[in-house]
């Protein structure tokens, strides 16, 4: 509020001093909109129902009786303030009868009980743009709640909420998944599918990947809502262990490392590394 605004409610002077108040503005409203991961992305228009005061349409807001109109306040002559003498000072108050309106309506509308405004829930349709994330916002003006008496109506404020995905995990742009591969396809190499948001892709896995490795998908992430930049997907390969392993499964496993044994340095350096460091460890204890 100005400076003049102030010293005018208070001492009758200023800009506007005495001078009726202004139709109070409808208050804002706030929609929490659930969306998934495929619609935040790709963007939808989606129907919401809104619960909200809406124009009383018997009597077009007005508040007044059809065919009647409101008079102007007796008591403050239509200027919604009063001056009240307290010894040598006078000071200006809201008119008591009006309420600072200035008007008062004689016949109120039997519809809104002379508010000019009812409860309703309203439908509505909202265009999310692709790209959207948690914490976003759609502002919808004048689909807020309807002011008193006719007054212009606040806005409303689409917030997104992205609920979380099966298998893919949001980073901004970027979008997150774990991928399984076998220990054959770790070991040899091989090529795999992999989902993304548009479908299955190949991604090709180099010999002696080790699980954890993380390959990157360039282009396949999200557009972003505020430019025209699209993220990557990343996805991060596990290797999976074979579980049910008949006996001559089993069998061929231990060939294996037995063979693989003789050459535990060349074969599993890491494994070796780790050994070689935890018995320096324990050494070190000792000496």
């Amino acid at each position: 509020q100005e400076f003049g605004d102030i010293f005018g409610a208070i001492f009758g002077g200023g800009r506007g001093g005495g001078r009726q108040q202004r139709q109070q503005r409808g208050s804002d409203l706030r929609y929490n909109l659930e969306l998934s991961l495929e619609d935040a992305v790709r963007g939808k228009t989606l129907e919401i129902k809104v619960p909200t005061f809406v124009s009383c349409e018997p009597c077009d807001g007005s508040g007044a009786k059809k065919g009647t109109s409101a008079k102007s306040c007796t008591t403050c002559h239509g200027h919604g303030q009063v001056q009240m003498r307290q010894g040598l000072f006078a000071v200006q108050q809201t008119c008591p009868t009006c309420s600072g309106k200035g008007k008062v309506i004689a016949s109120p509308c039997t519809s809104c009980r002379g508010q000019g405004r009812v409860e309703k829930t309203k439908t509505l349709s909202v265009k999310i743009p692709p790209g959207v994330d948690t914490g976003d916002r759609i502002r919808l003006s004048g689909e807020g709640e309807a002011g008193e008496h006719g007054a212009p109506a606040g806005d409303l404020y689409v917030q997104a909420n992205v609920r979380d995905h099966k298998i893919f995990v949001r980073d901004e742009n970027n979008l997150y998944c774990e991928v399984p591969i076998s220990f054959t396809t770790a070991a040899l190499g091989g090529e795999i599918e992999v989902p993304t948001l548009e479908g299955k892709v190949k991604l090709k896995i180099p010999k002696e990947t080790q699980t954890g490795k993380m390959f990157r998908l360039r282009g396949k992430g999200v557009k972003s809502v505020r430019s025209h930049s699209i993220g990557d997907l990343m996805c991060k390969v596990v290797l999976e262990t074979p579980v049910n392993l008949s006996g001559d499964q089993a069998d061929l496993l231990r060939q294996l490392d037995e063979k693989m044994g003789k050459s535990t340095i060349k074969h599993s350096p890491k494994e070796t590394g780790f050994f070689d460091g935890v018995k320096k460890f324990f050494d070190d204890l000792k000496s």
